[in-house]
C-alpha cells in the first residue's frame, strides 16, 4: 500500500490454491475477475461495482474436488487485501447499513471497520446451503466466503435474508448488501479527524 492511495495487492499459495489479487478502494467498480467458479466470479464483480472497489483476482484451485478451497482461499486473500488497503483507518465513515432486494429476496448487512473480526449471518432458509448454484456453488459456500473475509479484514458485520426463496437471487442479495454496506462504511467523512473510535485506533 502507498500512502497516497488505499491500495494493496497480495499472492496465496498453498497445495489447495494458488491466488493473485488487488483492491483499490477508492476505486471506480471495476472489476477483472477468473476464479475458475463462474458463480464466484459472478458474486465478486457484484461486490466490485456495487463497492465502488476496483478489484483483480486471478486464481486456480483444485475445483475437480471441490469449490471451497478456492471459494474460502479467496476471502482469505480478499479479507486481508482490504485491511493492507485500509490502513490506520484515519477518517472513514466506519460504519455502513444497506437493505438490498433482488427480487423476492431481501437482505440487509451492517458493517462496522472494527478491528474486531465477528459475523452474525441469519435468515437463510433451511436447506440453502445444501443447493447448487450455477453447478458449481453451493449455497454454504456463501456463509464460508464472508466467514474468510471477516476474519482477515477484521470487520463487524451482521449479515440478515429477510426474505428469498430463489438460491441465487438471496446468494446475490446478500453480497450486494455487503457491497453497499462496506461502501459506506470505508467511505472518507469530511467530519471524522483521526480514527473514528475513542481508543484512537481501530
Amino acid at each position: 500500500m502507498t500512502a497516497a492511495s488505499r491500495t494493496a495487492s497480495l499472492e496465496r499459495s498453498t497445495s489447495e490454491s494458488q491466488i493473485s489479487l488487488s483492491v483499490d478502494l477508492d476505486g471506480s467498480g471495476a472489476s477483472d475477475i477468473d476464479t475458475g467458479v463462474p458463480f464466484l466470479d459472478h458474486m465478486l464483480t457484484a461486490f466490485a461495482r456495487h463497492s465502488l472497489t476496483d478489484l483483480t483476482v486471478r486464481a486456480t484451485g483444485d475445483i475437480h474436488i471441490d469449490v471451497h478451497h478456492t471459494v474460502e482461499d479467496t476471502g482469505i486473500l480478499l479479507g486481508q487485501a482490504i485491511l493492507a488497503a485500509l490502513g490506520d483507518k484515519t477518517g472513514i465513515s466506519r460504519y455502513g447499513d444497506a437493505l438490498v432486494p433482488l427480487d423476492e429476496a431481501l437482505a440487509q448487512a451492517v458493517v462496522d471497520i472494527s478491528g474486531r473480526p465477528y459475523l452474525v449471518h441469519s435468515g437463510e432458509p433451511a436447506g440453502f446451503e445444501f443447493h447448487l448454484i450455477g453447478g458449481h456453488y453451493t449455497g454454504a459456500m456463501v456463509r464460508h466466503f464472508f466467514e474468510a473475509l471477516v476474519l482477515n479484514a477484521r470487520l463487524t458485520v451482521h449479515l440478515t435474508l429477510i426474505e428469498g426463496r430463489d438460491p441465487h437471487h438471496i446468494a446475490e442479495a446478500e453480497f450486494k448488501a455487503f457491497a453497499r454496506a462496506f461502501r459506506q462504511a470505508k467511505s472518507p467523512d469530511p467530519l471524522v479527524t483521526g480514527v473514528p473510535s475513542t481508543k484512537g485506533a481501530l
